[in-house]
């Protein structure tokens, strides 16, 4: 073969998505041990991972509903990634920074699960076939119960049980309706909100968030049924 090296790099491909698919059908039904944000903070910023993970009806319906309030009002309705939100969001900026609007619980799995935290192009790149992946294999009661069960809430700190009881001393399964879109809030930057002690800003996006809420529990039935 005249290059050689071309197939070996497609073979290496071709076994990293191989391995990839394997992880997200192992993660259906399997809860992941460890992420790679979670590496990111013990490896290069030496903390403590602190964690609990719980089902998802074990975590109160007031957070699921204030996280998609908060964090992606379609996640019922799309595939992994909102194209609406995300021409929403291209027309009213041209930069990296404002795609964080765009971004769904799908990409943001994907994120947590496989790829990195700092902002880049290829990073949105390998988030949309993730989160077309991952919509396609799980069904969406699984999508956010590992989304609430992975996301970070402050320094080493993640998922719903641990931020609350950290945070208000209680299960997650007790919080009220303030305190959960308190945490959802804090979500877009939780090394820097606390939702035990909100400043204003953060109250004034968690009055946002609360607004919201009596919208969209008309189109979270995907995760709120009884």
């Amino acid at each position: 073969m005249r290059h050689p090296w071309l197939r070996r790099i497609a073979l290496a491909l071709l076994v990293l998505v191989c391995a990839l698919i394997g992880s997200i059908v192992l993660f259906r039904f399997v809860n992941p041990p460890i992420t790679a944000v979670m590496l990111e903070e013990k490896l290069i910023e030496g903390q403590t991972l602190k964690r609990r993970w719980v089902p998802l009806e074990e975590i109160s319906p007031n957070l699921r509903l204030a996280v998609i309030a908060s964090e992606d009002g379609n996640f019922c309705r799309h595939w992994g990634v909102d194209w609406a939100a995300v021409r929403e969001v291209v027309n009213q900026a041209k930069s990296l920074s404002a795609v964080r609007g765009a971004s769904t619980i799908p990409m943001q799995v994907a994120k947590n699960l496989y790829l990195w935290e700092h902002r880049s192009y290829l990073r949105k790149a390998l988030e949309v076939p993730l989160a077309n992946a991952l919509t396609v294999i799980w069904s969406k009661p699984r999508m956010l119960e590992v989304y609430l069960n992975i996301a970070q809430w402050g320094p080493g700190l993640f998922g719903a049980e641990a931020a609350s009881r950290r945070y208000f001393g209680k299960p997650a399964s007790a919080l009220t309706k303030r305190e959960a879109v308190l945490l959802a809030a804090s979500l877009p930057n939780p090394l820097d909100r606390n939702p035990a002690r909100p400043s204003r800003k953060l109250n004034l996006i968690a009055d946002a968030v609360q607004r919201r809420l009596p919208w969209i529990a008309k189109r979270a039935d995907c995760v709120l049924k009884p």
